[in-house]
């Protein structure tokens, strides 16, 4: 029975993720981690040689770009019954040795914590504000379309910027680059939604989390995230990110979602 594992989904990756594999492998804690490889061909089963006869690490080789969630799906499901916990990790974040076994501690420390995120920072050190509330269509379009001084009385409320990072805060929609899952939990509420290609699984799990569970910001550790944005600089990932989200909203509901309204609103609560 391991504590924790762990998944990281690499396409067509460089050479940067083995510092988060080393970061994961680094928790005194009992873990495991499969590196699952949505690839055109395994060429970075070879980069891996230096984890070959480590116990501890699984590769696993699609031979086919199933998806961010279908592929860390793939990880969870191999690790039900052997595993207290799972966190689906970005192969673009790094952290130190004690972050694991401290967010697995705060776990602990309550069952009806399903999801934690601990603190997100770029690598320069500023903050991303990647807890956040239960988006509206509205939000993601004033998010993109709009100079930020007009959105940003809005974003500092969606975003939930008036925490300020100091305590640990619940939110309904905690980012997948860096996601702390209860194993239990998700037997209740199922995996990651897999017609989500990429984007919305993480606002679609988190939400489904929040219903019966706990899901907490955590800010008393940190990871860093270097964040490339890619539908902010490819057509291509803005035409799937808007495909998926448009899946998102037909799946809960486009301007009415009484469900959306009724969390945000306890969750605003939270800060007065």
């Amino acid at each position: 029975m391991f504590d924790i594992t762990a998944s990281i989904v690499l396409y067509k990756t460089n050479n940067d993720f083995f510092k988060t594999i080393d970061c994961f492998l680094s928790s005194p804690l009992n873990v495991h981690l499969f590196l699952i490889d949505n690839s055109p061909t395994n060429a970075t089963e070879k980069e891996l040689a230096k984890y070959k006869n480590n116990p501890a690490v699984e590769y696993i080789f699609n031979n086919a770009n199933v998806g961010f969630g279908s592929g860390h799906n793939i990880a969870i499901r191999k690790a039900m019954g052997k595993s207290k916990y799972h966190v689906a990790i970005n192969p673009d974040v790094y952290f130190d040795a004690t972050v694991i076994e401290k967010l697995f501690q705060y776990a602990e420390s309550d069952e009806k914590i399903g999801q934690l995120l601990p603190k997100i920072l770029y690598p320069e050190g500023n903050i991303q504000y990647v807890a956040k509330l239960l988006p509206s269509p509205i939000d993601l379009l004033l998010r993109r379309f709009t100079p930020q001084f007009l959105y940003k009385k809005r974003q500092y409320t969606f975003e939930l910027q008036m925490s300020s990072y100091t305590c640990p805060f619940e939110a309904p929609y905690l980012s997948g680059c860096f996601m702390f899952l209860r194993m239990e939990a998700l037997e209740k509420v199922g995996l990651f939604d897999e017609q989500f290609f990429m984007y919305p699984e993480d606002i679609d799990l988190t939400r489904r989390m929040h219903r019966h569970y706990k899901t907490i910001c955590y800010p008393l550790v940190t990871v860093y995230h270097e964040h490339g944005k890619g539908s902010y600089k490819s057509l291509k990932m803005l035409w799937i990110h808007s495909i998926n989200m448009i899946k998102y909203f037909n799946k809960w509901g486009w301007i009415f979602d009484s469900e959306r309204r009724q969390i945000n609103e306890k969750i605003l609560k939270q800060f007065g």
